[in-house]
């Protein structure tokens, strides 16, 4: 799972700038005499190495495989690079990635983006360069074989996918979000409390509780901030029609690489295939 809330322009689903302004005002003191000095270093590197670690020894204890560890891990990396350098072609960077155990990782930039259309950028290009991670594991598939590494690729497609479901604090909030949001602000938000509720529930029914409860938390800190958009440039109509298009595009990629790797293993049959995939993510017992 990856997120890119911070730092970003607001959106409907943050605080009011008055009631954060004078809280923060209090707590900064004096503006810094070089504002270079607060730009993000990013996470420490025993840090960034010792949660990469955990979380590796966490999937694998789920799992108990090394490689679906391993593809999990490398396609975290490849995801969270696609949104940094969506981030540094858009200046925002240089951004930062950081890894959160048991939950994913988090690309931070160092400044806001101009347009909502750069924020839809930046977080389709987290599933879509994220794919890139599954060609290994096709690659050592057909040098070696082995069904272990169809399934490394099969679980990069998934959490991928998953990343783009239209839930807060998912990708896919942030690049169909404005595009509701154009409709209005209630739409948007109504949308993403039913997405929501759906995600979370999908989390507990299949076992991943870890998951669903981060996505309560999120969900639930959405519910208590107040429905409203900051000035500045919004979506246009066209941007909103490319905005659809190229999350559908994405989607698609991301389900046709987890179906492309699972077909060996269902000797051809998209049917079986199919089955195969919704077994793993809950939807068949």
């Amino acid at each position: 799972m990856s997120d890119i809330d911070t730092p970003r322009r607001p959106g409907p689903w943050d605080p009011r700038p008055e009631d954060v302004a004078a809280p923060a005002a209090r707590r900064a003191g004096p503006p810094a005499a070089n504002p270079a000095a607060a730009l993000d270093k990013g996470q420490h590197p025993a840090l960034a190495i010792g949660g990469t670690l955990l979380f590796f020894a966490f999937i694998w204890f789920v799992t108990q495989s090394w490689v679906m560890a391993t593809a999990l891990i490398f396609g975290l990396f490849v995801h969270e690079y696609g949104h940094v350098l969506a981030m540094n072609r858009l200046g925002m960077g240089p951004a930062r990635i950081y890894i959160i155990p048991f939950l994913g990782g988090l690309a931070k930039g160092q400044r806001l983006p101009q347009s909502e259309w750069h924020g839809v950028l930046v977080s389709l290009a987290g599933p879509a360069f994220g794919l890139l991670a599954a060609i290994p594991f096709f690659a050592l598939y057909f040098a070696l074989g082995g069904a272990g590494w169809l399934l490394g690729a099969a679980v990069i497609g998934a959490l991928n996918l998953v990343n783009l479901a239209p839930a807060p604090p998912l990708d896919g909030s942030k690049a169909i979000g404005p595009v509701l949001a154009r409709i209005h602000p209630w739409v948007e938000r109504a949308a993403m409390i039913v997405m929501g509720a759906l995600v979370v529930y999908w989390g507990v029914t299949t076992g991943r509780f870890i998951l669903a409860i981060f996505l309560a938390i999120a969900l639930l800190g959405h519910l208590r901030r107040g429905a409203w958009r900051p000035e500045g440039r919004d979506l246009t109509v066209r941007e909103a029609g490319f905005s659809v298009g190229l999350y559908l595009v994405t989607a698609i990629a991301c389900a046709a690489t987890g179906l492309a790797a699972l077909l060996p293993l269902a000797e051809g049959s998209v049917p079986v295939a199919m089955q195969i995939a919704g077994g793993y993510l809950g939807f068949h017992r």
